[in-house]
C-alpha cells in the first residue's frame, strides 16, 4: 500500500505535465486572437468566444478534410484488423518450412526508418497512378510489422486445446480462426485499433509528400494550412485541434480497459 502510494506520488505530476498542453489547447481554443497574441501569453481567456470554431465549421473544406480523414483511418484500421489478425495467426500457429526466418524479415523492417521508404514508395504509387488520391494515404496503413506482432504474441497466449477442440467438432482453419480465436482476441484487437487510429488519424509526412489537391486534405494536412508564414489563425487552429482529438480521446477511453486485458492475458497459460 504504501509502494502504491509513492507511484502515485510520482505519476500525478507526471500526468498533470502531459495534461498540460491539452488544457492549454482547450481554453486557447476560446479566446479571441487578441489575447491570443498578447504577450505575456494568457493562460486562461478574459473573453470566452466562439470564434475559432465558427471559422472552421464554416469553412467549405474542413467537413471535406474530416470525411478524408475518417475513410483513411477507417481503412488502416480495417486494414490491420484483417491482415495483422491472419498473418499474426499464421505466424503463431501454421507450421511451414521457414516461417521463422518469414517472422524475423516481418520484424526486421520495425528498424528500417520511414524516411527511408519514402522516395521509394513516391515512385511506385506514381507509377501505380496512386499519386494526389486518398489511396496514397490509406495503402502505407494496411498492415504494419508492430500488428502482426502484436496478434502474433497474443494468439501464442492462447490454449491449443480450444482450436483443437474445435477442429474435432468439425471446423476448417479458417472456421476456428473467425468462429473461436478472434473472438478471444478482442482485447488485442481492441489494442490494434486504437494504436493503428492514432497513428492514421494523426499522419502528416507522408500525406504532404503524396497529396497535393486541396480537396483530397486529411484533416491534419488541412490545419497546417491555417498556419501561415506571416499570419496564422491561432483560434481556428486551436479550435480545429481539439475538434480533432475528440475522436481519438474517445477512443482511448472506451478501448483503456483492453490495454490492461492485453497485457495481462499474455501471463495465462492453457
Amino acid at each position: 500500500m504504501k509502494r502504491r502510494s509513492l507511484a502515485h506520488l510520482f505519476l500525478m505530476p507526471l500526468a498533470l505535465l502531459f495534461v498540460a498542453p491539452l488544457v492549454w489547447m482547450v481554453l486557447t481554443a476560446f479566446m479571441p486572437d487578441a489575447d491570443i497574441n498578447t504577450y505575456p501569453p494568457k493562460l486562461w481567456p478574459e473573453h470566452f468566444t466562439l470564434t475559432g470554431f465558427e471559422r472552421i465549421l464554416t469553412d467549405d473544406e474542413y467537413p471535406l478534410w474530416l470525411a478524408n480523414t475518417v475513410v483513411v483511418a477507417g481503412s488502416a484500421v480495417l486494414g490491420h484488423v484483417v491482415l495483422c489478425s491472419l498473418a499474426g495467426y499464421g505466424f503463431a500457429r501454421i507450421e511451414f518450412r521457414g516461417r521463422g526466418l518469414a517472422f524475423a524479415a516481418v520484424m526486421a523492417t520495425i528498424m528500417v526508418p520511414a524516411q527511408v521508404l519514402m522516395i521509394p514508395t513516391f515512385l511506385l504509387f506514381k507509377n501505380m497512378e496512386l499519386i494526389d488520391t486518398l489511396g496514397a494515404a490509406i495503402v502505407p496503413w494496411l498492415a504494419s510489422a508492430f500488428g502482426v506482432f502484436l496478434m502474433r504474441q497474443f494468439f501464442l497466449s492462447l490454449p491449443k486445446e480450444l482450436e483443437e477442440a474445435a477442429v474435432i467438432d468439425g471446423c476448417s482453419r479458417l472456421g476456428v480462426f473467425f468462429r473461436v480465436v478472434l473472438p478471444l482476441a478482442r482485447p488485442a484487437l481492441a489494442t490494434l485499433v486504437v494504436f493503428t487510429l492514432l497513428g492514421a488519424w494523426n499522419d502528416l509526412i507522408w500525406p504532404l509528400i503524396a497529396i497535393s489537391s486541396e480537396s483530397r486534405y486529411t484533416l491534419q494536412l488541412g490545419l497546417a494550412t491555417f498556419a501561415g508564414a506571416r499570419h496564422t489563425e491561432w483560434s481556428a487552429l486551436m479550435a480545429g485541434n481539439v475538434v480533432a482529438v475528440l475522436p481519438l480521446v474517445a477512443a482511448f477511453v472506451l478501448a483503456q480497459r483492453h490495454f490492461v486485458a492485453t497485457m495481462s492475458f499474455s501471463g495465462l497459460k492453457g
